[in-house]
């Protein structure tokens, strides 16, 4: 009880060990110094006017003059006004004041009894889960609902608000400092670091979903309450309302959305929110995309339309033509959250997020237009619905046009269901895309015209990732060709990215005759396709062997039979001069 005997016996009240504390004037340092004399006597409440008497005395009414030396007590959060809630206490006047009860608050008494009011932080040590990072940021945010009722309530100067930000600077700064050496994700810091929040946007953010966790009575969700909460003055707050507006980056970025409400007098307010994946990512981490997959899988089972494939190879993966490749990497690009926003502002995107794009791959079977559509997916972190095209007719009429409209309300049931946007793969297109007839009137031509129709007007309001393969471009009717934002060709492979796919595709780890010459294999003409098969051919063969030692020619020999397979001439393959 130190702190509390020099305090109550102090004659110069400036030089108590607790005044700094206080940050206040001499004489509310005296009232408080009266009132503690009060309440170690055991009276716990004590009459404002009072107190103010046996300081100052009644003659003329010099208690009076002092009032506001109590009512900046209350402000300052040293003394508890008895007769009123806590919240309505700044807004009475001085003559209301006067013949209420006040008591010492809690946080005086802490001061009295250990001399000091620092916040107790836990130790710089890494957070153990995304809880115990969110409980810090949560205080923090109560921190700033502190601050601005502090400077609502008093002027700039005042000692509270000078002492919440000293807490909120050590907070903060401790925060910083526990990440720094967290080594598992926070899911939190990875959604602001991906979609690039300013530390505003994060505040704002934080506010939302303390909200959602604590959800009682909504005082975070109003766009007013939370430009207040990260703004210093009216200028701040007129400057601040864009990081709420439309087109702003949360908003945009489908991190918050918000309610439109008529207000009571007649105008619209609107409250935010948190959007529902961002939510779930960061409640359950590591279960929304496990979920998504399973119900997908799920789904899947359930019809006889697609087939569901997870890609094992990226674009880095695949060997390309050094200008399909910069195509490709430029469609990679559309998912940049600032590409997106622009092409947004300019009216040539409509949906927030996602990408939006058709593509035809054509080139002979062979030279990698599947695999390269399943390594865009990949690199897109996408899932794929593939069709097989070559499935679609059927021999009863109506049936094929119904198999075309399946496949597209297929998709998009899946695609609500899950949430989610899988890249849809087209292979083998060629009937769907080919030239529609004009002459002929059999029933089989207008079935087929009818078909084509459809894919078409299909194909117009489809929004997502769409690829279609085929073999020959130049029989694309036209109308098909407008519709499509991309058409991409596949030749064989020249002698370079022969000599590259045989690299990447030879076993690795496996024994090989000396002087073996991979650059001799890449003079035969293959396709990706047939490279593939070969080594797999040889490597059915070689293993076999007494000495599993791949030779040149165990390479030969499958060249050769895959040569006469594909083509029925042995003399279409051979070195290239």
């Amino acid at each position: 009880m130190r702190y509390l005997i020099d305090f109550l016996e102090s004659q110069a009240i400036q030089t108590c060990p607790i005044y700094e504390h206080l940050k206040c004037s001499e004489q509310e340092a005296l009232v408080l110094q009266m009132m503690t004399k009060e309440y170690v006597i055991g009276t716990v409440d004590i009459a404002v006017s009072e107190i103010l008497i046996k300081l100052f005395g009644e003659t003329n009414y010099e208690h009076l003059k002092h009032l506001p030396l109590v009512k900046e007590l209350i402000e300052q959060g040293w003394v508890v006004q008895n007769s009123f809630l806590s919240s309505k206490s700044v807004d009475i006047s001085n003559l209301e004041l006067l013949n209420s009860t006040v008591t010492l608050s809690s946080a005086f008494l802490k001061l009295l009894e250990e001399g000091t009011l620092e916040v107790v932080l836990p130790d710089v040590t890494p957070y153990a889960d995304h809880l115990e990072y969110l409980k810090d940021q949560f205080f923090r945010i109560e921190l700033y609902q502190k601050l601005g009722l502090a400077k609502h309530n008093a002027t700039e100067n005042a000692p509270s608000i000078g002492r919440i930000k000293s807490k909120l600077e050590l907070l903060e700064s401790r925060i910083v400092e526990r990440i720094k050496v967290t080594h598992d994700e926070i899911v939190v810091e990875s959604i602001f670091k991906e979609n690039e929040l300013s530390p505003k946007e994060q505040l704002i953010f934080l506010a939302l979903l303390k909200e959602e966790y604590a959800g009682e009575f909504e005082s975070l969700r109003d766009m007013n309450t939370l430009i207040s909460l990260i703004s210093v003055d009216d200028y701040e707050k007129i400057k601040n309302r864009s990081l709420l507006e439309e087109g702003s980056k949360l908003i945009e970025n489908l991190i918050i959305d918000y309610d439109e409400m008529l207000s009571t007098f007649g105008g619209v307010t609107r409250s935010f929110f948190i959007s529902e994946e961002i939510l779930q990512k960061i409640m359950h981490p590591n279960k929304e995309k496990k979920s998504k997959k399973i119900k997908l899988d799920m789904l899947i089972a359930e019809q006889e339309v697609f087939e569901l494939i997870d890609p094992k190879t990226n674009l880095d993966d695949v060997v390309l033509h050094p200008k399909t490749k910069e195509v490709l990497d430029n469609l990679l690009k559309h998912i940049d959250k600032n590409v997106v926003k622009l092409l947004r502002e300019w009216g040539i995107k409509e949906r927030r997020s996602g990408i939006d794009a058709k593509i035809i791959l054509y080139g002979p079977p062979g030279t990698g237009k599947t695999m390269t559509a399943l390594s865009l997916a990949k690199s897109m972190k996408k899932r794929v619905l593939s069709f097989d095209c070559s499935k679609i007719l059927s021999k009863y009429v109506g049936e094929s046009e119904k198999n075309v409209r399946s496949i597209f309300d297929t998709y998009k049931e899946l695609c609500k269901k899950t949430k989610s946007e899988p890249l849809l793969l087209l292979n083998e297109a060629d009937q769907f895309l080919s030239g529609r007839s004009t002459e002929s009137g059999s029933s089989a031509d207008k079935m087929h015209n009818q078909m084509q129709n459809i894919f078409l007007e299909q194909i117009e309001r489809f929004d997502g990732l769409l690829i279609a393969t085929t073999n020959l471009l130049e029989t694309i009717d036209p109308a098909f060709s407008r519709r499509f934002d991309y058409k991409i060709a596949f030749e064989k492979p020249s002698l370079e990215q022969r000599l590259e796919l045989w690299k990447k595709l030879l076993p690795q780890g496996a024994v090989y005759e000396n002087a073996f010459d991979v650059a001799a294999l890449a003079h035969y003409p293959l396709t990706g396709g047939q490279i593939r098969l070969v080594v797999k051919n040889t490597a059915l063969r070689v293993a076999t062997k007494a000495k599993p030692i791949f030779t040149f020619e165990d390479f030969k020999g499958a060249i050769d039979r895959e040569a006469k397979g594909a083509f029925g001439d042995p003399k279409a393959v051979g070195f290239m001069n």
